[in-house]
């Protein structure tokens, strides 16, 4: 995204406006769009506001930040509860419908992770730990007869 434009050629475009230019004029004379011209001198005639506003951020956590407790309290009474079925209790005993992903966003923020550990992971494959029982593993290697052995 790109920088906001100085606060200092905003303030030069709404004073040449008010002294009698018109939007579309002011913003050819001083390189912006005109929609930008129209959008700086209507905030500075409504609120008198020339900076530009924030760019960027979080701009919609605040929804699913309202049921914190809920969730929280959800997570430490069924350590093993998904993110489905915790969307499903924030729809049907809230009326808050939030994606699975947006739960896993909540619950990374608040650094709560579910690891797995190897009493989960029976059905997995099992990793090559050595060589099968009754095997022996030797050496590829031709014996070398100058450390004695024929």
């Amino acid at each position: 995204m790109a920088k906001p434009l100085s606060e200092d050629l905003r303030i030069r475009l709404i004073v040449a406006v008010e002294a009698g230019m018109s939007r579309r004029a002011a913003a050819e004379r001083f390189g912006v769009a005109v929609a930008s011209a129209i959008r700086w001198v209507r905030a500075w005639r409504s609120t008198g506001a020339t900076r530009a506003k924030p760019q960027g951020g979080d701009q919609r956590s605040y929804r699913i930040e309202a049921f914190r407790d809920v969730i929280l309290a959800k997570v430490k009474a069924q350590v093993d509860i998904t993110l489905v079925e915790l969307a499903e209790l924030l729809r049907t005993e809230h009326g808050a419908a939030f994606a699975p992903s947006t739960i896993w966003r909540f619950l990374d923020r608040h650094g709560i992770t579910f690891k797995k550990n190897r009493a989960r992971q029976r059905a997995a494959a099992t990793r090559h730990r050595g060589p099968a029982r009754g095997m022996v593993r030797r050496s590829a290697r031709p014996r070398s007869r100058a450390a004695g052995l024929h």
